[in-house]
């Protein structure tokens, strides 16, 4: 069964017939916002009066709620698709539409949660040495954070691997394994064979050094550096981090918040709660 026999205005299940300026008053949007939204389809489609006048009932003010919560989450442009389309699914996927938001926050504090391990494993770095994975075989993996070179250096694979205190064959299976993403530079012979690591990749080095010597294994560590590549543009620090998991946090609690209206609108009980 799909969903459409949720609700439209006036129809069965509405308890009451409301204007365009109750449901603005009952949720806080403005009288035009309110029909911008029927208009982009966040909600069912408003009954006519015999005057002409739009009439709502109580599952727009639901979609209402639900919207500005689920915009809070999930951002405005998801929000609304999610709102059109679990109108017209059967049960089951609208359902499943709407768990999957969850499943996109999760993701989202994983990633920020292994970046914020990245970056302790860095300020941790003059600590003890330790040693590096049985396969990779360097000495020492912990170096102190200007070890590696200035900002504006580039490392050829013999410095960094000096600076890191492991050998190159270790740098070069590193960036097999997708942990570090050197630089080619041409040769003298003309050829673009050689690596350099500017300061981007110095960093990743660092990174996969600092997490290997702890002991992390090389999968948890790709998982590590795949998720401060997809940061980077937000320059990730662990103030900044710290504010991304209390967002994400906020953002999880107003999908929750919405998760009510939006059951209540999945299963027709159209009351908006007292």
């Amino acid at each position: 069964m799909g969903a459409r026999a949720r609700g439209a205005g006036g129809g069965p299940g509405t308890s009451r017939v409301l204007r365009t300026s109750d449901v603005a008053r009952a949720t806080g949007w403005s009288v035009q916002q309110v029909r911008d939204l029927e208009a982009l389809g966040v909600l069912p489609p408003a009954g006519r009066s015999s005057n002409g006048y739009r009439t709502f009932g109580d599952e727009h003010v639901l979609a209402l709620r639900a919207y500005r919560g689920l915009a809070t989450a999930v951002g405005p442009v998801v929000a609304r698709a999610v709102l059109r389309e679990v109108r017209t699914l059967p049960l089951p996927d609208a359902a499943a539409r709407v768990g999957a938001l969850h499943v996109t926050l999760a993701r989202e504090r994983d990633e920020a949660l292994v970046a914020r391990r990245a970056l302790l494993a860095i300020r941790a770095e003059g600590g003890p040495t330790g040693e590096t994975g049985p396969d990779e075989g360097g000495p020492s993996a912990n170096v102190p954070a200007g070890a590696a070179g200035d900002e504006d250096d580039v490392l050829t694979i013999t410095g960094l691997a000096a600076a890191l205190g492991v050998r190159a064959s270790t740098l070069r299976h590193w960036e097999r394994e997708g942990l570090v993403a050197p630089e080619r530079v041409a040769t003298r012979a003309g050829t673009h064979g050689a690596r350099a690591y500017p300061p981007a990749a110095v960093r990743e080095a660092r990174i996969t050094a600092a997490l290997r010597s702890a002991g992390y294994p090389v999968p948890a560590v790709r998982e590590t550096i795949a998720a401060l590549r997809r940061l980077d543009d937000v320059a990730p620090t662990l103030a900044a981090l710290d504010a991304r998991l209390d967002a994400i946090a906020r953002r999880t609690v107003a999908l929750l918040a919405a998760g009510s209206d939006v059951a209540r609108l999945l299963t027709g009980a159209t009351e908006p709660p007292g």
